[in-house]
């Protein structure tokens, strides 16, 4: 025994160290192994969970879109018609003048052109600002449940883990978001009569020497409609025209709000304040400086389109005296103000690529508060 040892034991440490290693690279590579398909299950889950939250994302937002369209956009252009209708009635103007027409002796000749000119000039102020505020409104609209909807979603995701599920999310901070929704109507209940008064002060400065038998043709009209909108974009600061649209301090527009319904005091940094601070840095970025200058843009060529069905083509391309386009243009203002579900200016705005493009990564992109 001791000699087959001495003759072959290193044949037995090279068989045993040969045997040894294989066993140690068969259970390296065995755990090697298992790592990977750990690794692989971990990927599989986490694509299913990622499919899983891109559906729930896709399932939330056209929902949270759907209540823009049904709920919050008709409310708002309902009281933002009777509100304009209300500030800018010309329906007075109109029967005076109608007055001194069929009875000459009750209005003097300088009389009748102070009346002729305070109708030119607040036509012009009804029809461009309808159209800024239809425009304006709908998309701060689409900013706010964007927003909103993102919040609601990552509220709920924190809870995936848990029984909560997307339908509850409604039920989170539910009067800050009743609040910040009601913002929209800051710019109807507090913000118009000065908004109106920019619009007014623009018309006047850019149809200043113009005459009532001056002919307007589809290029004169389409260029004073646009220089009006950029005169008042222009006055003050670069945003200002926010000042009609938000609150500037969130905190006691809010306090005020909720004031006849609870007596609690808000919170000194409510989810309502980081809402309208969301909404307004969005409002603020100059993505959507050049998305509302686009949209207004295409808005200013559909009302030709629909000008023109008014006026008559061959009229307007050849050009009609201002006197008989104002009544045109206070009709068109009323086309304007039209319910959410029949205003194809809304409808035309929100169609567009860029638009759709623009809100589809703010809500992607929109920081949790």
């Amino acid at each position: 025994m001791w000699e087959f040892w001495r003759r072959h034991k290193r044949k037995v440490y090279v068989t045993l160290g040969v045997v040894g290693s294989g066993y140690l690279l068969y259970k390296l590579y065995d755990g090697h192994r298992r790592r990977l398909s750990d690794l692989e299950r971990e990927l599989a889950d986490e694509r299913r969970n990622e499919e899983l939250i891109r559906s729930q994302v896709k399932a939330h937002f056209e929902n949270i879109q759907g209540i823009a369209n049904s709920t919050t956009l008709p409310h708002v252009m309902r009281n933002l018609r009777s509100r304009i209708e209300e500030e800018l009635d010309l329906a007075l103007l109109t029967e005076r003048l109608m007055k001194g027409k069929y009875q000459p002796n009750t209005l003097t000749a300088a009389e009748k052109l102070e009346l002729w000119e305070r109708l030119k000039i607040l036509t012009f102020t009804r029809i461009v600002l309808s159209l800024w505020a239809t425009t304006v409104l709908s998309l701060y609209i689409r900013v706010q449940v964007n927003i909103l909807g993102r919040h609601l979603y990552i509220d709920t995701a924190h809870g995936l883990g848990t029984s909560c599920q997307l339908d509850e999310a409604d039920l989170i901070d539910r009067d800050d978001e009743q609040q910040f929704l009601a913002s929209a109507d800051y710019l109807i209940n507090v913000g118009l009569p000065a908004l109106i008064s920019s619009f007014e002060t623009a018309a006047s400065e850019v149809l200043k020497g113009k005459q009532l038998k001056d002919f307007f043709n589809t290029t004169l009209l389409h260029d004073t409609v646009l220089r009006i909108l950029d005169t008042f974009m222009s006055m003050g600061s670069p945003h200002h025209w926010l000042g009609f649209l938000m609150p500037e301090h969130f905190k006691l527009y809010n306090s005020a709000a909720t004031s006849s319904s609870s007596n609690t005091e808000p919170s000194p940094s409510s989810k309502f304040e980081q809402l309208m601070l969301e909404a307004q840095a969005v409002l603020s970025s100059s993505e959507f400086e050049n998305i509302l200058d686009l949209s207004l843009k295409t808005a200013v060529d559909v009302m030709m389109e629909d000008v023109t069905v008014l006026c008559g083509e061959t009229n307007l391309k050849l050009g009609i005296p201002l006197a008989k386009l104002l009544p045109r243009l206070a009709h068109m203002s009323r086309i304007l103000l039209e319910e959410s579900n029949r205003n194809r200016y809304i409808q035309v705005v929100q169609d567009m690529p860029e638009v759709e493009m623009f809100f589809t990564l703010l809500y992607a992109s929109t920081p949790a508060s």
